[in-house]
């Protein structure tokens, strides 16, 4: 049998290699927040027919009218084609001056089938009760999978803990979101919106039924399996639940997802990513997270961190 548990310190050192770097950034940066969560408007407008203008021109347009800490990305509002569009994120604005930096950028650049294909704002004190609830929807989600988990598994001894290394593992796959959105924010000028947190609970939802899947195996295989010592227990009902995870996770909702990322637009793909990322990192950490926390818990190994001895697994 494979010996998936002889080197689960491993699997927490490789989560740890991805989630520092990611949360060193965060510390320096801070999580790049769109509007949505920490107000403001968004412009996107299409160049038809004229010049894509450079970013330093739109920065003073916009500041001439007194806007400052605006962010210009340029991008296609088709997969494969020139890139035609402008992504504008600036402070709050009313209509009417969005119809005054409308008018000057088709003015100014000689575009007068200037199009607006998009424009949001949101006030401050709604993107404060927008990130409130958001925080909230996090948390009460964590509540209801310990105690959903705790009762599902009252037959089991030590049933609280698996609802608790189900949301360390929840967390885990949280951290691993929220550092490579960090880093992507960096990089690709990612930000946390709306569609951001809509994937960021669909990896919780998935994250936890996957971790409760495995779970359900263990506490299947404790009834008859007695004589074996627990941490080859919980190995074997991880072989057992392994190519279910590869076959329903990674080999239909992966290449699902990765098809999104690569073909499905520029609106979409960052969504998309975030969900690739987040349910690959929900499939690991119910096999390589959640069930070695168990087997850590159960054998107390805090009392010689890092000294014992992996048994071998039969």
């Amino acid at each position: 049998m494979i010996d998936i548990l002889g080197k689960r310190y491993f699997y927490f050192l490789f989560s740890l290699l991805i989630i520092i770097p990611g949360l060193i950034v965060l510390a320096i940066n801070g999580l790049p927040l769109a509007v949505d969560f920490k107000g403001g408007s968004l412009l996107e407008v299409q160049f038809i027919n004229a010049e894509l203008p450079s970013t330093e021109e739109i920065v003073r347009i916009y500041e001439s009218n007194g806007f400052n800490e605006v962010y210009v990305q340029r991008t296609s509002l088709k997969q494969g084609t020139p890139e035609d569009s402008l992504i504008i994120r600036s402070p709050f604005m009313d209509d009417a001056m969005r119809t005054t930096i409308v008018d000057t950028l088709k003015t100014n650049f000689n575009a007068p089938d200037l199009a607006l294909t998009r424009f949001e704002s949101v006030g401050p004190s709604i993107a404060t009760e927008v990130a409130q609830r958001a925080m909230l929807a996090v948390a009460v989600a964590a509540l209801a999978v310990i105690l959903y988990i705790t009762l599902a598994f009252r037959g089991v001894p030590h049933a609280f803990r698996y609802g608790v290394c189900a949301i360390a593992a929840m967390v885990h796959d949280i951290l691993i979101v929220i550092s490579v959105t960090a880093i992507g924010g960096q990089l690709f000028g990612w930000q946390v919106d709306s569609l951001y947190l809509t994937a960021l609970l669909t990896v919780i939802g998935f994250s936890t039924q996957d971790k409760i899947v495995v779970f359900d195996r263990i506490r299947e295989n404790s009834s008859f399996l007695r004589r074996l010592s627990f941490e080859k227990l919980v190995n074997h009902s991880i072989v057992q639940t392994l190519q279910r995870s590869i076959n329903t996770q990674l080999m239909t909702v992966e290449f699902m997802l990765l098809a999104l990322a690569l073909f499905g637009g520029v609106t979409l793909r960052e969504f998309a990513v975030i969900l690739l990322i987040g349910l690959f990192s929900g499939t690991y950490s119910s096999i390589f997270i959640a069930a070695p926390l168990l087997v850590i818990w159960e054998n107390k190994e805090w009392r010689n961190w890092f000294g014992r001895k992996s048994s071998h697994v039969a």
